[in-house]
This record gives C-alpha cells, structure tokens and sequence, in this order.
C-alpha cells in the first residue's frame, strides 16, 4: 500500500515507516477499545449448552439491512441467515438487539448471546478478544458525502470538483462515526499514511450505518464512512450522496463468536461452506444489498419499521379490538398476520374471510352479518368475539393466564373441543394437561395418528395437530419480534 502525500522514497522505507505508524494507531485504538471489553470474562457456554437449551442466541442490530420489520414481517439480511443456521442446528432462534452497537462485542462476551450475526469487519485488534467465522462477503470502505445541492442542474465534471476524490483531501474534514466501530480504525490508520489529522467525530452508537448515512442526506453531519455494500444500496434511495470515493482496501466481513465456544465456530463455519453451494445464500444476499427497488419501496413506507412504529395498516382498529379483550394489541396484531397476512379479503378454500379468518356462520352466531366480512371492523368484531369466548370458556380450565393464552389460540385454530382432547390424551399419558408447550402440543400431534384418535378419551376424532401446535409457536415467536420493534403509546411517551 503506498503512502498519500509523502515525499519520493524507497518501497522499504515507506514500508517500515506505514508499519510503524499503523502499528502505533492500531496500539491507540486496542489499548481505548479493549479497555471496555473483560477479556477474562469466564463464560463459556459452547455448542452443547445451545442445544441443551435449544436455543440459538443471535446477537445483531435493527438496520436497514440487518434486522427490521417490514409490514408485520420480521426481516433482513442477517435475521434470514441466523433463521437458517438455527434450523440447521436443530434450535430456536433468539434475536438479542444490541441497542448500542458499541456494546456488542460486550454483550458476547458477556453471555448476553452465543454469536454476533452481524457483518463484522474483521481486523487483527478484534481478533485478539473474539474468533470469526469464514467470512459471509467481502466489501471495502468508502467516504460518503453529500453532493451539490443544486446538483441536478450541474454537470457531470461540475459536480466532480466539488467532491472529495483524493483521501488527502480528507485531512481537518470533520468525519463522524461510532467510536468503537472498525471505521474509527481505518480512519486513525488513514490519517498516519496520510501525515495529517482527520476530525474524527463520534455518533450515538445505537445508529446504524443506515441512519448515519441518512444524517450525511439530510445534512445533519458532513462525512462518514462505510462499507461499500451498505452505501451503495443506500445511494440508491438518498440520491444526493456520492459514494464513489475508496477509503480502504477489500476486507472481510464475518460473524464472531467467543473464544471459548470451538465447537460453534466449527459447526457455523461448516454450515457457511455447505451454504456458500447453494443459490439460496446468494438470493438472499441481493435481496437486501442489490434489490435497490425493493430497498427504496421499504424506505418510503411507514410500515418499515425503521422509518415508523406501526405493523400494519389496519393498527388502530386492531388497538381498538384488542382493548375489548385486554390483549397487548401487538399480540392480536401478530395472530392477524398468521390468519391473512393483513389482507381483508383473504378467503380460504373453506369459506372463512376476511383479517381474521372468520367462518360466516361464526359471525352470525355473534351477531355480526356474514356479508361484508372483508370490512375490517366488522371482521375483528366478530373474530375478537370468538377470543372472547374461548378466553372465558378457557379460564374455567387453565388459571395461569400465560398457559392459557396458547389454549385460546389453539382453539382458535383447530376448535376447543380437539384441544380438550389433547387434554385428555395428556392425562392419560402422563403428561401436564395444564401447560401448553411439551405437554399438551405433544399429545395434540397425536392426534393424526390412528391410535390416538381411536383411543376412548378421544372425542372428536382425527386431527391435523401440527396446524395449531405451529400456529400457537408462530404467532407467539412473531410477538416477541413486534415487541422488539414496535413500542407501545406510554413506551413510547416514556423514552421521548
């Protein structure tokens, strides 16, 4: 690499004069960072303990491109990976949200999490606390400014006089970045290839990339840096910043994970190699770094949730119905998306309509007219009605509240009556007939089963059990993501 702006010399005195300089500002940079991080931390859970617990930690961070919802779908790059690495190792996946992002390697080595799933520059400093995995992609960094205002009625070399081209005229730019971020570091090397200083300016370390990028649009800060994959699908939304000036050279980018947990690095890395064969790894890739029209669509919606707090364009009927029944709106919200995925007029092939999925002689038993069952308000009405039996007929059976919120859902799907025949093959069997998960779900799967569906405790006969067991598992697994993203009125009057 050849030093910007010095004077001629030979390629071994520049040699040893970049390696003493960059070893000095790396020294800088570890000695500030690492001093934040227990590198003595003892906790070492490892790929057994994931599987005895049967569940996947995954730490990363909302963003644009990382982790977000997007019309009542949890999203993103790295979310979609981590789903498929937690099936591939047979566990559960729980997103942890670093809402600092110069906390996260804190929080792995912490506990807080078993691995970061979030594109991690790798560098030598980091590698002195954390082991990576095979790198996921590889990008470079590049400076991200702001150009003209009046560019659009300039021309091409115009707009090119006006913009930072050679990194040396970075030097007393005021450039603003996370502090413990790797642009930080390439920032403090920078400026010693280039013998001179760089503002360097920090920022909230709970904004991602994303949203700095967004401030260099609007005109909040003048200059940061960024790896090119994650400018380059933002300058096709923020049309006004320039990203074609290169900062530093092609580097890997991968997930981390502690030092004390060999065997899932080992199982992530063969994952990553068997995944690196398949085209579905290379879709997803370009979904959220190449799909720039689908990038843009998302910005521009309010039901992205890095741009509002809403899930879904039907919110505040769906607030107003969940009042009725004293639910968390974002819980009946989730239950909504798996029925119809928020479309009014979704009809299944056995005649049930509308957000709810409400069957039209259901509707008239709780006095609602079964022939305008696409209007939403009409449709919650009488779904919500329904809850509110089953939630009654439930509470005679089920007192722990939480239990027996996963028996109303249930029985939403598949009919209380072959739910009290899981109760009574769970009895039979030695089971808990009072607690959902393990207990009465296992005997409710057995009930597609001719020896089970036959036995003299059931009633009701044959069922397709793992419709409602996935359906309580899904609509609750979706909450916990709505409640990461979307906050309620007094949460949110709360944190402003």
């Amino acid at each position: 690499m050849l030093l910007i702006g010095c004077s001629q010399s030979t390629s071994q005195e520049k040699k040893s004069y970049q390696t003493h300089n960059e070893e000095t500002a790396q020294n800088d940079f570890v000695d500030s960072f690492l001093s934040q991080i227990d590198r003595t931390s003892k906790f070492i859970a490892d790929l057994d303990e994931i599987q005895q617990r049967d569940t996947l930690k995954a730490i990363t961070t909302y963003s644009a491109t990382s982790y977000f919802l997007y019309k009542g779908q949890p999203m993103g790059y790295e979310y979609e990976l981590s789903k498929r690495l937690s099936e591939h190792l047979g566990v559960e996946l729980e997103m942890i949200i670093a809402k600092d992002i110069n906390e996260i390697f804190n929080m792995l080595v912490d506990g807080q999490g078993d691995i970061i799933t979030y594109n991690l520059t790798v560098t030598n400093n980091r590698k002195q606390y954390v082991d990576f995995t095979l790198p996921l992609n590889f990008t470079h960094q590049v400076l991200v400014q702001r150009k003209p205002s009046n560019w659009r009625q300039m021309k091409l070399h115009e707009i090119e006089q006006e913009l930072i081209r050679n990194p040396i005229q970075m030097i007393d730019l005021p450039v603003s970045v996370r502090e413990n971020s790797s642009y930080r570091e390439r920032l403090i090397n920078l400026q010693n290839e280039l013998g001179g200083t760089i503002d360097i300016q920090f920022v909230d370390g709970n904004l991602s990339t994303d949203e700095i990028i967004k401030k260099v649009s609007r005109g909040e800060i003048d200059y940061t840096i960024a790896d090119f994959n994650i400018a380059n699908i933002n300058a096709s939304y923020y049309q006004n910043i320039d990203i074609e000036t290169t900062v530093g050279v092609m580097q890997q980018l991968a997930w981390a994970v502690r030092k004390t947990s060999p065997d899932l690095k080992n199982a992530v890395n063969q994952w990553l190699e068997s995944q690196r064969k398949e085209t579905d790894f290379y879709v997803i890739y370009n979904k959220y770094f190449k799909n720039s029209r689908a990038f843009t669509t998302r910005a521009k919606s309010d039901l992205y949730s890095k741009e509002g707090n809403r899930i879904s364009e039907y919110d505040e009927v769906i607030q107003n119905n969940a009042d009725v029944i004293n639910w968390d709106w974002r819980f009946l919200a989730s239950q909504i998306y798996q029925e119809s995925r928020f479309d009014p007029k979704e009809k299944s092939w056995v005649g049930a309509v509308g957000l709810m999925q409400v069957m039209p002689k259901t509707a008239i038993s709780y006095g609602v007219k079964s022939n305008n069952l696409t209007k939403p308000t009409n449709n919650l009405k009488a779904g919500v009605a329904h809850l509110s039996f089953l939630n009654e007929y439930w509470h005679e059976h089920i007192s722990d509240s939480l239990e027996r919120v996963k028996f109303i859902l249930a029985s939403y799907n598949a009919g209380h009556n072959h739910v009290q025949d899981a109760r009574r093959l769970a009895k039979k069997l030695g089971y808990d007939a009072n607690v959902w998960y393990e207990n009465v779900e296992s005997c409710m799967l057995l009930k597609s089963q001719k020896k089970y569906y036959n036995d003299e405790v059931v009633h009701y006969g044959y069922c397709r059990g793992e419709e409602p067991v996935n359906y309580v598992k899904e609509i609750l697994e979706r909450f916990s993501y709505y409640t990461q993203f979307i906050e309620l009125e007094e949460e949110a009057a709360s944190s402003s």
